[in-house]
């Protein structure tokens, strides 16, 4: 899929949609190792920018886009709209991420 036709908006300029597939989304779970843990709590002593857990956000949500791409693939998108992204605790240090959006069918104006 190009890339280029993932939005967060409702539609994209140039194309037509021909065809709504439904929601599509992808998931993933994640937490910090306890030794992540330890070294995220020093970057918090001295204030800034938390890297470990900067990286560790990163890699979750390019987990849920990546399958959220596969799940549009698989069922004959061409197209994402109106993609979100969403993250909830499940428990202490283990946090959902998901990426939700619109599977469609677009074609060139």
């Amino acid at each position: 899929m190009d890339t280029s036709l993932i939005t967060t908006s409702t539609g994209l300029e140039g194309y037509r949609v021909v065809k709504h597939l439904g929601v599509v989304r992808g998931i993933t779970v994640r937490s910090r190792s306890a030794l992540g843990n330890i070294a995220g709590g020093f970057q918090s002593l001295f204030g800034g920018r938390l890297s470990i857990y900067v990286e560790l956000c990163e890699n979750a949500r390019q987990e849920a886009y990546m399958l959220l791409i596969q799940h549009a693939q698989a069922i004959g998108a061409n197209a994402i709209i109106s993609m979100r992204y969403d993250a909830n605790e499940v428990m202490q240090g283990v946090t959902e991420v998901l990426a939700y959006g619109t599977a469609v069918v677009v074609e060139k104006v």
